[in-house]
């Protein structure tokens, strides 16, 4: 296992592209935020014998965090966003290391920023995770190491 020194040359890339078809949108990744994981907060367990103190449990499922991304794009994007947009689908993060990330979500947003004269223009891109496969089969998420 060797630690990642520099974020550049990480990817992402959607299972199915515009119309079902294809590698998904084009686009040139500016920033990624992978997903994290939330356990959910806590489960309160007291009751009225306790004494002194509440008590907690945790939850026992995890969610997958949305995750962003800042993109550089063509306008023939907003064809294939439109079609995609919330379409359920394999996810995978390529990582400079070349270790995956597979999870099962969706394009929920695409949120263009102002197009200024000298700045090359970008949009932002969230993702949701839906942990469950287009059968609605719960799939976790898979890392593949390098």
């Amino acid at each position: 296992m060797a630690r990642i020194d520099d974020g550049h040359s990480t990817t992402i890339s959607f299972g199915t592209g515009p119309s079902g078809t294809g590698p998904g949108i084009t686009m040139w990744e500016k920033e990624i935020t992978p997903p994290g994981m939330d356990g959910g907060g806590e489960n309160d367990t007291s009751t009225m014998r306790n004494t002194l103190y509440r008590t907690k449990s945790p939850k026992s499922l995890i969610s997958l965090t949305e995750m962003s991304i800042t993109v550089s794009y063509d306008t023939d994007i907003y064809n294939d966003v439109i079609e995609m947009i919330n379409t359920n689908q394999e996810i995978t993060i390529t990582f400079p290391d070349t270790s995956t990330l597979v999870f099962w979500g969706w394009l929920d947003k695409f949120t263009p920023a102002a197009v200024v004269e000298g700045e090359q223009p970008t949009a932002e891109i969230v993702i949701v995770c839906s942990n469950q496969d287009a059968d609605g089969d719960e799939i976790a998420p898979v890392l593949t190491p390098a």
